[in-house]
């Protein structure tokens, strides 16, 4: 049995950490509710005319389909909900991804959303499909798309066009590596979206509702001068008994959901990698005491130990190297029973924390364990005297050890990430499995007023005795604004630079169900790493 962590907390800070915390929650549930409610405009009566009008054809929302199709009870990991956040694109990009369970089998669930834009595709649904198709591919997950889409958004389709087509050669990829791939379509698949059931390997049309063809009606009007009528063009029961596209021909849209489901079923998926080592057991410490733990101000340290007894099973945690480079947090605990790996700053990182990452993380991937990487990292270590230690090499070594690990990698944004210590600790450009945020993480080359700090320094450098302190100001606290407001959380998520925002009190049920999909692929480390500078 590993030593059980104890609680740092401070009451008195945790009660403002806690108050700042559930003010950026508000914000954060205010969107998500208006994402659930349909329509994906900022308008609510013309999001509410949207979701009548779908009602009205006997429809449901994309998230009742979900959960129909899983299991009853079943958890949810909804992924990028706040996609699009910042853009001119609709909040949630007019597409649900998430995994969840089917007859006890994990599946990668990507439904549209009709009532946004007729379910049409824009730059951020067309990102947002694609992670989810990688998600699927690299945690071999069955895929189960849930169609009703009028295709490309046409205003945006120079944006689109050629990024969207590896939609469909990552289908073809997936059947190809053995990873099942199933369409359910409840009414319009158009174009190129007809290609979504084309190159699926199950094909589910509902009767009377489903509509694919490469061209519809107008289009086929203007290119060949035919008159076509839907049904025969596209219908679901044409595609059933003459063209051979349609697999299953549903009476409605609970009969595919139940089709889908029973397809799912026969599919006898068995997980490749280990089940957990051990029964669950819950940690020692509320998680509703995860509000208090990060700091207000962003530029404020916090124990990282405290997370981990939060969120570890049982709060215990068997800690590597406590003694040196002690602002880097390594050791292993277990999370729904799975055994993990930890990497958690507490800190600056300098050439000790750098040792003692690459070496844990060549540990784990010795031991086949799947690695936590909880980063609160404002960067490496700068100075003459560092420089003159080697800092570059020693976090080259890190960063070589992170590039080159084959186990799984979870990511956990709990606070600030920071120019190359987001590198170093995982960050979205070195693929980790899954990355999810807390409202109070911030993300940037470096602090705010750091950046403009840098930019005024330059400045003076350059103009000498002729910078104008008072003439230079505006612009530098403009340039603050503009990084301060690009680092935020809802900024990141936006942008699907992770794949969505949680509360700190769902932190163990998010990363206990994203550990568990990575484990229906095989977890096998390495010991091939490029060339280690000492």
């Amino acid at each position: 049995m590993a030593p059980v962590l104890r609680s740092r907390l401070d009451p008195a800070v945790a009660a403002a950490n806690a108050e700042a915390m559930r003010a950026a929650l508000s914000e954060i549930d205010g969107l998500l509710a208006q994402v659930v409610a349909g329509g994906g405009s900022s308008d609510p009566e013309k999001n509410a005319r949207s979701v009548a009008r779908h009602r009205g054809r006997g429809k449901l929302m994309p998230r009742e389909r979900i959960n129909l199709l899983l299991d009853p009870g079943s958890p949810f990991l909804e992924l990028s909900p706040l996609a699009g956040w910042g853009s001119d694109d609709p909040l949630g990009a007019g597409l649900v991804t998430g995994i969840g369970r089917v007859h006890g089998t994990q599946v990668m669930v990507v439904a549209n959303d009709p009532t946004v834009k007729g379910g049409s595709q824009g730059p951020t649904s067309v990102a947002k499909g694609l992670r989810a198709m990688e998600i699927a591919r690299v945690n071999r997950l069955p895929l189960v798309n849930l169609t009703e889409s009028g295709g490309a958004d046409l205003p945006k389709q120079a944006e689109i066009f050629v990024p969207g087509g590896a939609s469909f050669k990552n289908l073809t990829q997936l059947s190809a590596a053995g990873i099942p791939t199933i369409t359910l379509v409840f009414g319009s698949s158009t174009a190129g979206g007809a290609y979504v059931p084309g190159m699926s390997d199950y094909v589910v049309l509902q009767k009377d509702a489903a509509r694919v063809y490469l061209g519809g009606p107008p289009l086929v009007k203007m290119a060949i001068d035919e008159d076509a009528d839907e049904e025969e063009l596209g219908g679901a029961e044409m595609h059933a008994r003459t063209s051979g596209l349609a697999d299953y021909l549903a009476a409605d849209e609970p009969d595919a959901l139940h089709l889908g489901r029973q397809i799912v079923e026969h599919l006898r998926w068995r997980t490749a990698g280990p089940g957990p080592d051990r029964a669950p057991v819950a940690p020692l410490y509320d998680p509703e005491e995860l509000l208090g733990v990060p700091s207000a101000d962003v530029r404020t340290p916090f124990e990282a130990r405290d997370v981990l007894a939060r969120i570890l099973d049982g709060s215990e945690f068997e800690e590597f190297k406590p003694l040196y480079g002690t602002t880097l947090v390594t050791g292993w605990g277990h999370l729904g029973g799975y055994a993990v790996g930890v990497l958690a700053n507490n800190g600056i990182l300098f050439s000790e924390e750098s040792h003692k990452g690459a070496q844990f993380i060549q540990l784990c991937n010795r031991m086949n364990v799947p690695i936590l990487f909880a980063q609160n990292i404002t960067g490496f270590m700068v100075g003459t005297q560092y420089e003159q230690g080697g800092i570059i090499k020693d976090g080259a070594k890190l960063i070589n050890a992170v590039s080159n690990s084959a186990v799984p990698h979870l990511t956990l944004m709990m606070g600030a990430s920071y120019g190359a210590g987001n590198y170093g600790m995982s960050g979205r450009a070195y693929d980790p499995r899954f990355v999810f945020s807390w409202p109070n993480h911030r993300i940037a080359v470096m602090g705010a007023k750091q950046l403009a700090g840098v930019l005024t320094i330059v400045a003076r450098q350059k103009a000498g005795d002729a910078f104008d302190e008072a003439a230079f100001a505006p612009l530098r606290d403009a340039f603050e604004q503009q990084v301060e407001s690009q680092s935020t959380a809802l900024f990141a998520t936006g942008r699907l630079w992770d794949d969505g925002i949680i509360d700190p009190r769902d932190t163990r049920t998010a990363l206990t169900l994203a550990l568990s999909a990575t484990h229906s692929a095989p977890v096998t480390g390495t010991d091939a790493y490029g060339v280690f500078r000492m």
